[in-house]
This record gives structure tokens, C-alpha cells and sequence, in this order.
């Protein structure tokens, strides 16, 4: 036995898990098929290539910190008619982010803009994207903690580090001016630097209600909207219907 105690050493210091896990199951399989010893090493090669895969992306949705893991597979489209299938469906392919074009998707509450955001940044994992998910008042929380602990500076850079930021409920509550400020210096830092998916229940004219000041506004929107893809979602609201069409009891 000392060989194969040497063997699963070796594999668990190469971390091959996936080798270490199968290769007698599959020494056995090759054998009674007859398979030479190239074919057997290309079998155990290719499933450790698909473990590792999925481990990576299985990590990078964990690091993503989503609230709950929704693809576009389970979104309802039929229920929002006036949002683009075909635009959502190509923004899945995810080439978006490395042309650093944004994505705001705009309309009243419950009609599937975070679902949405959810399938698209999920998507974003699944190519191999780094991800990170948060909404606009908890990110404008830390960083106005992050700002008086003086650590403003690497939490930046933890965020920069994100291919694909997705800020969602953006309008939901009105900003202090710092926090406009801070959070527009996010924004304006990933400009052709990195892409954004915004959410927001208020059209673009009423933002300055969450900024509270015209200039900041502007100067936002000049920068988010110049390499951008707009999401309209409008309409009666999707968690409404959906809570409608299931039978309720008697």
C-alpha cells in the first residue's frame, strides 16, 4: 500500500482532489474498456479540468455575496413585456464588461430589476468574471465608515478589483451630500475602468432627489450613460403577479 499512500500525498500537494477522488474508478472503467494509459490520464485530466471549473465559479459566486442565486432561466419575461428579451438574453453572454459599458435597468418596485441583475451577475460568474453585489445605501454606509476609519483608500481598491459591481435599489433613499459624493467618486473611478449594473426605481429625471444636487447628478449620468445598455422595466408588479397566481388557501 505504501504506493498508493505516496500517490494520494502527491495528489492532495498538487491539489488534484478530483485525481485523487476517481483515479482507481476510473483505471478500473479504462481497463475493462480497454483503454491505454494516454486515454486513461486524458479521462482523469478532463473531470478534474470540470471540478475545477465549477469550483471557480462556485467561488466567485460565494465572493459575489448575492442575496440569493437567481438565473434568467426562472425570470418571467412574459410578465414584463416591455423589457428587452433579446438585449437581456445578449447582455448574458457578459461581452459587455470587457467593452466596460454599463447596465441600468429603471422602473417601479417589484417588477424584477434585482432578479434580473441577479441572472446577469451570475451569468458574469459562470464566464469566468469577478463579481460584486451590493446595495446603494449599504455601500454608501461603508464607505462613509470606511472614510472615518481611514481605510477609504483600500476599500476602493477592494471594489475596483471587481470586473462587474452591481449596485442595486439606487433612489430607494436619499443621500447626505458626502454620501453622494463618495458614492459618485465609485462610479466616476470605474468609468472605461470597469463595468456597473445600477438598479433604480426612479427615472434618470429624478435622480437628483437621491443626489441632492443638480451638478453631481449631471456630471454622474454624463459618465454612466456615455457606454450603456437601459433596461426599462415598467409595468404592474412582477412579485405582485406572481403572488396572484398562486392558489391561496380557503
Amino acid at each position: 500500500e505504501a504506493p498508493q499512500i505516496l500517490l494520494s500525498h502527491h495528489l492532495k500537494k498538487l491539489r488534484l482532489p478530483t485525481f485523487l477522488r476517481d483515479y482507481d474508478k476510473v483505471a478500473r472503467q479504462c481497463a475493462s474498456e480497454g483503454v491505454d494509459h494516454t486515454g486513461y490520464l486524458a479521462r482523469l485530466t478532463e473531470l478534474e479540468l470540470i471540478d475545477r471549473e465549477r469550483r471557480m465559479i462556485e467561488r466567485r459566486i460565494r465572493l459575489a455575496k448575492f442575496p440569493a442565486v437567481k438565473s434568467l432561466d426562472s425570470f418571467d419575461f412574459k410578465a414584463i413585456p416591455e423589457l428587452n428579451k433579446m438585449l437581456v438574453l445578449t447582455l448574458a453572454r457578459s461581452e459587455y464588461v470587457d467593452r466596460y459599458e454599463n447596465i441600468i435597468a429603471l422602473g417601479p418596485s417589484g417588477t424584477g430589476k434585482t432578479h434580473v441583475a441577479l441572472g446577469l451577475g451570475l451569468a458574469a460568474c459562470q464566464k469566468g468574471i469577478s463579481v460584486g453585489f451590493t446595495t446603494a445605501s449599504v455601500l454608501v454606509h461603508e464607505l462613509m465608515e470606511a472614510r472615518d476609519e481611514k481605510s477609504l483608500l483600500r476599500y476602493k481598491k477592494k471594489l475596483a478589483k471587481y470586473r462587474l459591481l452591481i449596485v442595486d435599489e439606487l433612489g430607494f433613499v436619499p443621500l447626505s451630500k458626502t454620501g453622494a459624493e463618495l458614492l459618485f467618486e465609485v462610479f466616476s473611478e470605474r468609468y472605461e475602468s470597469g463595468s456597473t449594473i445600477i438598479t433604480s426605481n426612479l427615472p434618470f429625471d429624478e435622480w437628483t432627489e437621491t443626489f441632492g444636487s443638480e451638478r453631481l447628478t449631471g456630471a454622474l449620468l454624463d459618465r454612466l450613460t456615455h457606454h450603456v445598455h437601459i433596461l426599462e422595466m415598467n409595468g404592474e408588479s412582477y412579485r405582485l403577479a406572481q403572488s396572484r397566481s398562486k392558489p391561496h388557501p380557503k
